[in-house]
């Protein structure tokens, strides 16, 4: 793909290898690499996870510093992999999921929005938000289950292990305890059934689902702008090096394409944390908080989540754990760009296409 360096028809444009569709692929090699590479991602990202759930449980606003400080003295270092075994787990079926639907949707919708009439610029970013939602809705369907019983796994004994103060206990986190992912898994089903595994996925699909078309959006739009102003750059260049013009293009590095893809993807996950941190903050208390009526534990409605954070701590309270989510968005996003490509160049059946 050439991408024009500047707004007015410079000479120097900037040459990025070719974009890889869904019909190009391998697709026995895109989901066991993928698989292989996003497993470590996973792991990597963990302990930001940890992070950013527990401070959304907790009554009171807890600092990220004091909070890993606390479950590194009392629980160590596998506190920060609570419930890793089971999210790990789903996060195969879930990738594999969301791969197949972000592809599919964004080959498809880039074709239609082109036929149309829009622009280059338009019809791409067109495709990335129609791929993000429909990935994140079609992966939501496995991770749901997943997410709810990680984060139980996460939460669970943290009135006693990390902030020993009556003020930071967590209100009604369940008080059933889980030996293990799996052992979680069925007491969820024995006690609620299949809708306690799937407690919270209505508001999981109101933030996953805006949450990805805004960052696929966001990325696609910062993608453009920041090649053009590196294309500006090279024009000047090239009309210093070069008398009468005839700029001779900039073919960027490895280490380029990867610097842009970072940078790109950490401004899109602060548009989109921003965005939708009240919504996730909501689905993260829905699935592990239980309330009481009639002496009976019941899970929450959304209102009531909704009044708890409110009377907590004012909207502010919505916000608990913005900067570990946007920590761990913005890595999660680069290392996922950045692998993704990469994963898509060695999945692709004829290597040779992707030089032209």
């Amino acid at each position: 793909m050439s991408l024009s360096a500047a707004e007015d028809n410079s000479a120097s444009e900037i040459h990025l290898p070719a974009d890889i569709d869904w019909h190009m692929l391998d697709k026995s090699k895109f989901f066991f690499l993928g698989a292989a590479l996003f497993s470590g991602v996973s792991a990597a990202l963990y302990p930001v996870v940890v992070l950013k759930t527990r401070q959304q449980v907790f009554p009171t606003q807890i600092s990220s510093l004091k909070l890993s400080l606390s479950i590194m003295n009392h629980e160590g270092v596998r506190g920060f992999y609570r419930g890793f075994g089971t999210s790990l787990m789903g996060t195969i079926p879930a990738r594999a999921l969301y791969m197949t639907a972000l592809e599919v949707t964004k080959s498809n919708v880039g074709t239609a929005t082109v036929r149309l009439g829009f622009s280059d610029t338009t019809a791409t970013a067109i495709a990335n938000a129609a791929a993000g939602l429909s990935s994140a809705m079609a992966a939501q369907v496995v991770w749901t289950p997943i997410d709810v019983v990680s984060q139980r796994l996460m939460v669970q004994d943290c009135n006693g292990s990390s902030i020993k103060s009556s003020k930071n206990m967590i209100p009604s986190s369940s008080s059933c305890r889980y030996m293990n992912g799996i052992d979680a898994f069925r007491k969820i089903l024995n006690a609620d059934g299949p809708r306690g595994l799937y407690r919270g996925f209505g508001i999981s699909i109101l933030t996953y689902a805006p949450s990805n078309a805004v960052w696929w959006a966001s990325y696609s739009v910062a993608h453009r702008l920041v090649w053009g102003g590196i294309g500006c750059y090279a024009s000047k260049k090239d009309e210093n090096a070069v008398n009468g013009g005839g700029g001779c293009g900039y073919r960027p590095g490895s280490k380029e394409m990867v610097a842009v893809q970072g940078v790109c993807a950490a401004m899109a996950s602060g548009v989109s944390a921003m965005i939708t941190m009240p919504l996730d903050t909501i689905k993260t208390r829905l699935q592990v908080l239980d309330g009481e009526e009639n002496g009976r534990t019941r899970p929450l409605t959304v209102m009531q989540t909704v009044r708890n954070l409110v009377k907590e701590g004012g909207f502010a309270a919505c916000y608990r754990g913005l900067g570990p989510r946007w920590v761990s968005m913005s890595m999660s996003a680069t290392t996922m760009i950045t692998t993704y490509e990469f994963l898509k160049r060695l999945s692709t059946k004829n290597r040779d296409s992707l030089t032209s």
